[in-house]
């Protein structure tokens, strides 16, 4: 964001030559309560936007449609389609056009579509008259900052992208903070939470569009089957998925994650595969997991066949966590019987 901030805060300084900006939104509306797939903690979550095709690809598909159109009603016509590809301000653009307003949880809110809308623009150089811009209706409701897992919102209206599950688990590259894991339960590619209760979503409809419809294996996939997966294997099975983009290392560092979560210490032996990965964050993120998965004494044993091998700090600094935690544990667990 900070890399952009001028073009951001000004689509001219983007391309100078732009007159009008036309705003659309393409509905994503899931066919059910995201937040039921939070129940069963075996599962892997992934946010409703990714369980189908990428919506990158489709909606810039549709932009160019749209503006070939455009371009032969009124020829000599430069334009420019945008999705998520350049720094552009879906967001406040969206509500200057009359999509909808930004919620308290920063997330266009439409009163046809709920919380539940893609976002694309067309950059023209015809001059256009402007629309109405959009009206604030959340009024007094605060469920979507109450709602959050990790309390990544200050204040309404703001947003504190190093505390959401959405930027920990898709854009941030590295470690997630100790004390933002447990919190995140099982969701491994981003979250729905405060968009899933916004009131508004009483007037979201299911979204028609074929490819958007959750492909079968992504609704609510076994943690046990993700993490058997390979390199080969994911990218196999996220081709064409935004799942994808965030490459294999960052997604088993996500499953490990959720599998110390999940208290199902059927998981315990998968966590052991990952100790012997090439990437420092998975072996850091296995030590971990089996931190809450095994008893001390098994943890303690692992640690004397592993720990001596391991050459990242980060993962040595797990190790000595994870041996604290389950000592702690145990004794909580003596203690209250």
């Amino acid at each position: 964001m900070a890399a952009a901030k001028e073009r951001r805060a000004d689509p001219r300084k983007l391309w100078p030559e732009v007159k009008s900006i036309i705003m659309l939104g393409m509905n994503y509306g899931p066919e059910g309560d995201p937040l039921e797939a939070l129940a069963d903690r075996r599962t892997a979550n992934i946010s409703v936007y990714a369980r189908g095709s990428d919506y990158h690809d489709l909606i810039k598909g549709r932009l160019k449609l749209l503006g070939s159109w455009l371009a032969a009603q009124a020829r000599g016509t430069g334009l420019k389609v945008f999705v998520d590809t350049a720094p552009v301000m879906e967001k406040p653009l969206a509500q200057a056009a009359g999509l909808g307003w930004a919620g308290k949880h920063s997330n266009l809110v439409s009163r046809a579509f709920g919380s539940w809308l893609f976002l694309g623009s067309i950059f023209t150089t015809l001059e256009l008259a402007p629309d109405t811009p959009g009206r604030d209706h959340c009024g007094s409701c605060r469920k979507c900052l109450d709602v959050c897992p990790t309390r990544a919102f200050p204040r309404p209206y703001v947003l504190d992208a190093r505390r959401c599950i959405s930027y920990l688990t898709i854009e941030h590259k590295g470690h997630i903070s100790r004390e933002l894991r447990p919190l995140m339960g099982n969701r491994i590619f981003g979250c729905d939470d405060c968009l899933a209760v916004c009131p508004w979503n009483k007037f979201a409809a299911q979204a028609r569009e074929a490819k958007l419809q959750a492909r079968d294996g992504l609704r609510a996939p076994r943690l046990a089957t993700l993490l058997c997966l390979d390199e080969a294997a994911f990218r196999a099975l996220f081709a064409g998925s935004p799942i994808k983009r965030i490459g294999f290392e960052r997604f088993m560092r996500n499953c490990l994650i959720a599998a110390g979560n999940s208290g199902d210490p059927s998981l315990a032996e998968m966590a052991v595969e990952k100790l012997q990965s090439p990437s420092a964050l998975i072996r850091a993120m296995a030590v971990w997991a089996l931190g809450r998965l095994v008893p001390p004494q098994r943890l303690g044993a692992l640690e004397r066949r592993w720990r001596p091998g391991e050459g990242d700090q980060a993962a040595i600094a797990e190790w000595t966590a994870a041996m604290a935690h389950a000592r702690a544990a145990q004794q909580a667990g003596e203690q209250a019987s």
